[in-house]
């Protein structure tokens, strides 16, 4: 068959967005019972209305029925809302915050464990090893609903008696909270405003005391590491009941440490300049497991140059990881299946395959077998899609001047097995240039068939891995620090003239859009609004994003509600003309480039005043803007019908300005 030839934007493709959106379920966690072994999994569906529901994985049997969603809104954003032991499911129910206990085995119907209080919220729950009627619980009481109000601590639910009470109060935040194997010891996270987990957690244990009536309380708690501000520590997990592992980033990159007899210690030698650990957004991070008799072998996950990598370490033997090869470029969920036969799971995603369950069996410090445990296809939805059609990720590490900085970008190329290229002699494709949240995150390279919508179609994608994104040791995250809209701006705009230019000469300069979600929209409309040069960018679309950073301050969840202290240099008390000079709504008035603004009504990360703002600045100037409302919608989108819709729209904004529609 011989190749078509048409202009770059304008290929003909199969990946539709219904396609890619149709019955697109989603793997966002992976469960195991401790005590059968038996694997379980969270799935989101986004045509279920984006409810979650735990899945038993080799059966593929929903747990929960079509009235319930396996969720939290702890810290906003949630994760490890569910845990199973010995065939017992406990979980968060979103709607209305409750924990409740089924049995995984019968048609029985969810019982609730916790008082009825909605303004209550749960999430990462631990089970006491010899009182499992126990379990350790994040509470969040949203009882007066104003971010300096909102009070967190860790608490015990007696599932037996169904009652709640406090065992560890005072920080800010809490997270990962883990008993010993034996019970009479317990680790936690904890840290204060302003820092965020990954700049001032603090890894504290404590002895457990029990009373005559089965109640918990603690004694001799000690901070072991972390320290505000300055050094941050997270991922707490027990080998014995004298040893538990952690990750800190004392040496510049967050690396493994242990904690036996009252000390801590580096694990390896010498630090290895790799991120052993990701930003705790999400409460079921977690980026190693725990195997062997005598839990002497620990898995860890790193990121290097952008994407996951595997090592083992023997703990009795080691002084320096052992690489293990996989075939994944992302790795996420890591749990025990059995520790004794050296059994694991995880997601996993290849650049060429979606995520799915991995079942990994070590037979040496050399040697593992992948199982996968859930369908893996290269298809999204219900309709394949052959990985012939997939854009590979091109990773580079370009020089930022004026000091030779270096900046992480991954370029994907046009790519259609049907094309050649471009039927117009000398065209470089037109080039969409995303920009990642958080800020302090990282976009990796497994396969987004988004991603392909576009690249499919003849459009070049550049992801921008800016100054404050992760992976890449304390130093980069900082760059950010007090300059947000400042490094982002200009990483975002200079990487794609970089590769615009010689010796790359991969896209074309004029054609340039930019786009980004919730922080990574604030860059966009930063971009547009507040750069030395405001007409790099033809088109741009901001999803959810930060238009009045004031604003945002005043308004948005207690999470970030001072992330901003340490992103712009202060609060809005201590330095208003910087969140004003930084906020895109005091500079609307420069945005010539032509602008799409898609954003949920629920929205309480980056409330939708935050994009009516900048709409009705642009509009009433007669500038060429575009805005969506998704009812229903939060921070992202989790329903089907607003997902086709997003990726429908987005494209045919570009078409429009560009002037390739067919």
């Amino acid at each position: 068959m011989s190749l078509q030839q048409a202009p770059y934007g304008t290929w003909n493709s199969p990946i539709t967005a219904e396609v890619i959106t149709k019955g697109a379920n989603s793997i966002s966690e992976i469960i195991v019972d401790r005590v059968t072994s038996e694997v379980y999994h969270l799935e989101t569906r986004p045509s279920e209305k984006g409810r979650s529901v735990l899945v038993h994985t080799n059966s593929n049997r929903d747990i929960v029925g079509p009235n319930w969603n396996v969720r939290t809104g702890v810290h906003e954003y949630g994760g490890a809302p569910a845990i199973v032991h010995d065939g017992v499911a406990y979980f968060s129910h979103y709607v209305d915050g409750r924990v409740y206990r089924v049995g995984v085995e019968d048609d029985s119907q969810p019982v609730p464990i916790t008082p009825d209080n909605k303004p209550y919220r749960y999430a990462s729950l631990d089970q006491h090893p010899t009182h499992p009627e126990l379990l350790i619980s994040i509470l969040e009481d949203h009882t007066i609903d104003i971010p300096s109000e909102i009070v967190t601590t860790l608490v015990v639910i007696n599932s037996a008696t169904k009652t709640v009470e406090p065992l560890v109060s005072g920080a800010d935040f809490y997270a990962l909270a883990k008993f010993s194997p034996a019970g009479d010891k317990l680790a936690w996270i904890q840290w204060f405003h302003p820092d965020m987990p990954w700049e001032g957690g603090e890894l504290h244990v404590a002895d457990v005391v029990f009373s005559g009536d089965k109640t918990i309380s603690i004694k001799n708690s000690k901070r072991v590491a972390g320290e505000r501000g300055r050094i941050s520590a997270s991922y707490p997990a027990w080998a014995n009941n004298d040893t538990l592992i952690f990750t800190t980033d004392e040496s510049g990159y967050v690396n493994p440490w242990k904690f036996v007899r009252n000390t801590a210690s580096p694990l390896f030698s010498t630090p290895i300049e790799e991120g052993f650990g990701q930003p705790l957004w999400i409460l079921n991070f977690f980026p190693y497991v725990i195997l062997g008799d005598r839990g002497e072998i620990v898995l860890f996950k790193a990121s290097k140059d952008g994407r996951d990598v595997l090592y083992l370490f023997d703990l009795e033997k080691d002084s320096r990881p052992t690489p293990l090869p996989n075939p994944f470029v992302v790795i996420d969920n890591i749990r025990v299946v059995s520790a004794k036969n050296k059994v694991f799971v995880f997601t996993g995603e290849k650049t060429n395959e979606k995520n799915s369950v991995i079942q990994c069996s070590i037979s040496s410090l050399l040697d593992a077998e992948f199982l996968p445990l859930t369908a893996s296809s290269s298809g999204e939805g219900d309709t394949p899609l052959s990985p012939r059609l997939v854009s590979e990720p091109q990773p580079f590490t370009l020089k930022a001047p004026p000091e030779g900085d270096p900046l992480h970008v991954v370029y994907y190329p046009p790519w259609n097995p049907n094309y050649s290229g471009s039927s117009i002699d000398g065209e470089k494709p037109p080039c969409i240039v995303n920009v990642h949240g958080g800020p302090t995150g990282l976009t990796e390279q497994g396969l987004r068939w988004s991603k392909q919508y576009f690249t499919s179609r003849g459009w070049a994608w550049l992801d921008v891995n800016y100054g404050g994104s992760s992976g890449y040791g304390r130093r980069y995250v900082e760059r950010l620090n007090g300059k947000w809209g400042i490094v982002d701006v200009q990483d975002c705009t200079l990487a794609p003239q970089i590769l615009a230019s010689a010796p790359y000469n991969l896209i074309d300069s004029k054609r340039l859009i930019i786009r980004g979600g919730s922080a990574g929209g604030f860059t966009v409309l930063a971009a547009l609004s507040i750069a030395k040069d405001v007409t790099t960018f033809a088109a741009a679309t901001s999803l959810y994003g930060v238009s009045d950073l004031g604003k945002l301050a005043e308004f948005t969840h207690k999470f970030e509600s001072r992330y901003l202290d340490h992103l712009v240099g202060g609060t809005v008390e201590e330095a208003p003309n910087l969140y004003k000079e930084r906020s895109p709504i005091y500079h609307a008035e420069r945005i010539v480039t032509p602008l799409l603004i898609l954003q949920g009504e629920i929205d309480m990360v980056v409330p939708k005043g935050q994009a009516e703002a900048i709409y009705e600045s642009i509009q009433s100037r007669g500038g060429v803007v575009e805005y969506k409302l998704y009812p229903g919608e939060g921070h992202g989108w989790r329903q089907e019908d607003n997902m086709r819709d997003a990726l429908e729209r987005e494209l045919g904004f570009y078409e429009r300005i560009f002037n390739l529609k067919k």
